[in-house]
């Protein structure tokens, strides 16, 4: 668990960047649970600057949740995409209701900053209907997936003998 000296601050954040995501999803994050030794809940920073995204759309199987601390953001759930002001707090429930993206706006000249709430549980799956995908992540990753749904749906039985 993190001493007084090295807690981490939502004022004075440490952002790290991850040089493979793409054009449009190039952001900021600064995990903050795990610099605190949490093993329930997954509390993570984000700063995304105009135009880029955190994520594709997708929904998850746990509920999560965005307090956003400075900037606006478009968030785009099932129901249409509405501008989130400073300080909205927004709630996505687990399955497909839940579906969510968020987006600094275009014409935004400072990054948006963030706080996403979430799960640490593993396995978990997230599901990206416009890319019609599924990810899956396990404890230590060695048997994570990515897989089209069309392609990667097969019977149960599928090559599996008696």
């Amino acid at each position: 668990m993190a001493g007084m000296s090295d807690r981490p601050n939502l004022h004075t954040p440490e952002f790290t960047y991850d040089d493979e995501d793409p054009p449009g999803y190039r952001g900021g994050a600064m995990m903050i649970s795990k610099a605190l030794g949490a093993k329930e809940t997954s509390l993570r920073l984000f700063e995304l600057a105009s135009g880029e995204s955190l994520c594709p759309y997708h929904y998850e199987y746990v509920e999560e949740w965005l307090l956003l601390l400075s900037g606006e953001l478009d968030l785009r759930t099932p129901a249409g995409t509405e501008r989130l002001a400073s300080g909205a707090v927004a709630c996505f429930p687990a399955g497909p209701d839940g579906a969510h993206k968020v987006t600094t706006p275009d014409e935004q000249t400072e990054p948006s900053r963030f706080v996403m709430f979430s799960s640490t549980r593993e396995p978990s799956v997230a599901v990206y209907p416009d890319g019609d995908k599924i990810g899956v992540w396990v404890p230590g990753g060695a048997d994570n997936v990515m897989l089209r749904r069309e392609s990667g749906n097969v019977p149960y039985y599928d090559g599996e003998t008696g």
